[in-house]
């Protein structure tokens, strides 16, 4: 399960994430509630807003991104994106600490929030691939959900927990110190143990990567999965904030919330670590999964009771994501693995623009609980698209030894493009070996 941790480079991002992941969730947590209470009167819609400026630019800025992470040192990348985060944590812990903030600079620091993060996010994705072999990806990825959601089931609650006992603005300064762990992390790693970077010789930018995604049908199916399950399912500030309100919880009722999500959450990304690899399978049914779990807790009648249906939500949630993204990560040439992370990236962040806002209407007009069963019936939709897919890709037959058994035949050859150039790093102890990239490799769904 933990085999990743072999290797010392992922070691020191791991510790690095973990603390960085902590302030993170702290500061998503206020940034909710400061604009749910403090700069408006519970005005969901406001908060959808937020959400959509936050995680708009990884689908706008989509060509670029991809292209930056593929080209330049994903290290010097994170060096860049972490201390931008840092100074504009800083700068909103500021003005609320000196109630200069108003609702148009929250949504203006929110765009930037999401401007920065749409550089960070495919670059960060890809430099996992970059600490560890072929072979240890896919737990890599899943022990990275692990940290993140770990970290989930602290952030929130101690959020909550700092906005009553010293104010929403020195929890964003405590986040922006908190940025000084990945920066530490980033340090210390041994640039000799980092996997030479690939460059392809095609120079067809993000085209070259939306081709290769349009000629696989089953990237194309996880693509619409995590679109539909990001855009109308993954808005649990709204649904969260506005069930605590419900309940008559306050800011820490919200933090707790979001911790007892992460539980499920955890247990899931553990799960994952100790699968082999990353199936498509996997992700059709943790979409349906979702979609049960969704329609069963905005029918809990009491706060303890929708908090427990929470941890088979977060379950579900991370199933499907960490699938997801391992398998795209393992199944994807190198060469492309960039641009094709930075289009997943921009599906799934650049989904919430269109589903956030959608949702916080729905909630405003007909309540949270209605807003939960639209994300859930977006978790049957893409289940149901799964399933036609497996049904008509050929991929389903009989069994060899059983007649009456139905198997589902989910290894592929999948071609790749021409054998990418290493490319150097700078520094004078990186590794130069040309890393051999197979023409067809077989490769499990």
């Amino acid at each position: 399960m933990f085999r990743s941790f072999a290797n010392i480079n992922y070691r020191i991002w791991f510790a690095g994430a973990l603390i960085s992941n902590v302030g993170g969730w702290m500061q998503a947590t206020a940034q909710d509630w400061v604009v749910l209470t403090e700069l408006t009167d519970n005005d969901a819609t406001a908060m959808g807003v937020t959400m959509a400026l936050q995680f708009g630019p990884p689908l706008v800025l989509v060509s670029l991104t991809g292209w930056v992470a593929d080209r330049f040192d994903r290290r010097h990348i994170l060096f860049a994106t972490q201390s931008a985060l840092l100074a504009l944590a800083i700068a909103v812990g500021v003005l609320l600490l000196n109630d200069l903030m108003t609702l148009p600079m929250m949504f203006g620091f929110a765009l930037g929030f999401g401007i920065v993060n749409a550089f960070d996010a495919p670059a960060r994705q890809a430099f996992v691939s970059d600490m560890v072999s072929a072979g240890d990806t896919s737990n890599a990825v899943a022990l990275n959900s692990a940290s993140f959601n770990l970290a989930r089931m602290v952030g929130p609650a101690v959020g909550g927990l700092l906005i009553v006992a010293i104010g929403s603005g020195w929890v964003f300064i405590v986040n922006a110190a908190t940025f000084l762990a990945m920066l530490l992390a980033l340090m210390l790693m041994r640039r000799s143990l980092l996997a030479p970077r690939l460059k392809s010789r095609n120079r067809g930018g993000l085209a070259a990567g939306f081709r290769y995604v349009w000629g696989r049908s089953d990237l194309k199916v996880v693509f619409v999965t995590v679109f539909l399950i990001g855009a109308f399912g993954m808005n649990f500030p709204i649904f969260a904030s506005t069930m605590a309100l419900e309940f008559g919880a306050g800011a820490d009722g919200y933090g707790v919330l979001s911790s007892v999500l992460a539980i499920g959450s955890l247990i899931g990304a553990l799960l994952a670590a100790r699968r082999d690899r990353a199936r498509v399978r996997v992700v059709i049914l943790a979409a349906g999964g979702f979609g049960i779990a969704a329609f069963v807790s905005s029918a809990m009648p009491s706060y303890a009771s929708y908090a427990v249906t929470l941890t088979f939500t977060g379950f579900m949630i991370v199933t499907l994501l960490t699938t997801a993204n391992g398998y795209v990560q393992i199944t994807t040439d190198p060469a492309l693995r960039g641009r094709v992370l930075a289009l997943y990236m921009a599906v799934i962040m650049g989904s919430t623009p269109v589903g956030a806002p959608i949702a916080g209407w729905v909630a405003d007009t007909f309540g949270p609980r209605a807003a939960i069963m639209l994300g859930g019936t977006a978790g049957f939709i893409a289940c149901a698209i799964g399933v036609i897919w497996v049904a008509t890709s050929g991929r389903l037959r009989r069994d060899d030894n059983r007649r009456f058994l139905l198997t589902l035949d989910e290894t592929r050859p999948l071609s790749v493009i021409d054998r990418p150039d290493p490319i150097e790093f700078s520094d004078e102890a990186a590794v130069t070996t040309p890393i051999r990239t197979p023409r067809r490799p077989d490769l499990e769904a």
